[in-house]
């Protein structure tokens, strides 16, 4: 993926003033002309990364796509707070799928354009992490295997949200959810459970596989663009805190994101078939307690007592995120080893 060099003008924030770039390099958020595809007044959370995450993604898609872009929407947070009957706040063709078709909906969709000749219209499908690692994840898979020209694009805020957040097989290692209560020996989620889809969808050596965090929002542009650019079956994993579920603060969002990203936890690359191709390094690795203090869902792995046994483990899995995909060169990763080790900041 080509990327444009833009220097951050405005010192101690990751924001760029948009009024110093040429049009050419400004964000598709900040063109006059995006096409609002996920318009004001859903119901969503203050400070729904979903909500962002979306925005983000399908204006992205309609720009590269000259708006010919049809998208399927499984059932979930997304879905209820956009289209509570006889509402919706989607200014696209949108049809509304079940929990677990949504990738089979959308594939009939392509197919139904093929069929038409229409090549020039485009086909999203969408879903949170457990229409698409949980119930949707065969259909998906299917889609997978016969590449079909779908873009398929998981927001995943690690839990079941909408019904009361309870555990998905994205939800983390010793997270507090409605299923995995912070009680007994080892409180929340079990270790060593759930799937990684990024790398499943990769294993399925399909043309084009991404992760993306809310955060950082031309990486996220840049992805969806690239993906529309390519034919066949391609998969974006957004990241997208969920400040309900995960007990932070609404203003908070894109500052929780951006610690995933630099403490390991959620690695953001791009791949080609089974190969990754780029990955966006970490700018000033930090130890994994930065990430999970702020969020009540882990609250019981620091009161009464630190739970350093359970801190130790998500901290070893980072550093395996880290040294897998290269997310740090090794000159600051000597140097910040010691640290990150002993948990310190």
């Amino acid at each position: 993926m080509t990327a444009t060099t833009i220097k951050f003008y405005q010192t101690g924030t990751h924001t760029v003033g948009n009024r110093l770039l040429d049009p050419e390099h400004r964000s598709v958020q900040a063109d006059m002309r995006r096409t609002n595809s996920l318009n004001s007044g859903h119901r969503a959370c203050q400070g729904c990364g979903e909500a962002l995450g979306a925005r983000y993604a399908i204006d992205a898609a309609m720009q590269a796509t000259d708006n010919q872009l049809i998208a399927a929407n499984a059932t979930g947070c997304l879905e209820v707070f956009s289209t509570p009957y006889p509402e919706t706040s989607w200014q696209i063709p949108w049809i509304h799928s079940l929990f677990g078709n949504t990738a089979a909906v959308a594939t009939g969709i392509a197919a139904a354009m093929r069929v038409k000749g229409r090549s020039d219209v485009r086909v999203v499908a969408q879903g949170g992490d457990g229409g698409t690692t949980d119930i949707g994840f065969g259909c998906l898979s299917g889609m997978f295997e016969r590449n079909d020209d779908v873009l398929y694009i998981c927001y995943d805020n690690e839990a079941y949200m909408n019904t009361g957040v309870q555990r998905s097989s994205a939800t983390p290692g010793a997270a507090r959810t409605a299923t995995t209560p912070a009680v007994g020996d080892a409180p929340g989620n079990v270790f060593g459970q759930g799937k990684n889809l990024p790398l499943i969808a990769m294993a399925h050596e399909i043309p084009y596989v991404a992760t993306a965090i809310v955060s950082e929002l031309r990486d996220l542009e840049a992805k969806v663009k690239r993906a529309m650019e390519i034919r066949g079956a391609r998969y974006i994993h957004v990241f997208v805190p969920c400040p309900l579920g995960w007990g932070t603060n609404s203003w908070d969002t894109i500052h929780i994101a951006r610690l995933a990203k630099e403490t390991g936890v959620f690695p953001v690359f791009e791949a080609e078939r089974d190969r990754i191709v780029s990955v966006s390094k970490i700018r000033k690795q930090l130890p994994v307690e930065a990430y999970l203090r702020p969020q009540r869902r882990f609250a019981h792995l620091f009161s009464p007592t630190p739970n350093t046994e359970a801190i130790a483990h998500i901290q070893a899995l980072a550093d395996r995120n880290i040294r897998r995909f290269g997310l740090v060169d090794p000159a600051a990763e000597t140097a910040v080893a010691a640290p990150v080790a002993t948990g310190n900041p």
